[in-house]
């Protein structure tokens, strides 16, 4: 299954390396990334495989979001399909 995973905080060192060091670890494969830096502010989106995940989809999703928490960022994961669907006009 594939998933959308999204970053949005203040620009600092490392934010990247800590996303994929936690996707890494739970057997997510990154496919594609996209990132920038608005002023101060840094934004990331991915594409990520998770069909290799080693953890369920529930308890990526609250790791991301607590480990966006520890570091002041918001880090949210949706599966594909639904990310498709609320975005189809």
């Amino acid at each position: 299954m594939r998933a959308i995973v999204t970053v949005i905080g203040k620009d600092r060192v490392g934010i990247i390396a800590e996303v994929c060091t936690l996707l890494a670890a739970r057997g997510v494969n990154i496919l594609d990334i996209s990132q920038t830096v608005m002023q101060e502010y840094f934004t990331m989106i991915m594409l990520v495989d998770t069909a290799a995940c080693n953890v369920p989809f529930g308890e990526l999703s609250r790791d991301l979001a607590a480990s966006g928490e520890d570091r002041a960022l918001s880090i949210r994961v949706q599966r594909e399909d639904i990310f498709e669907a609320m975005h189809r006009i």
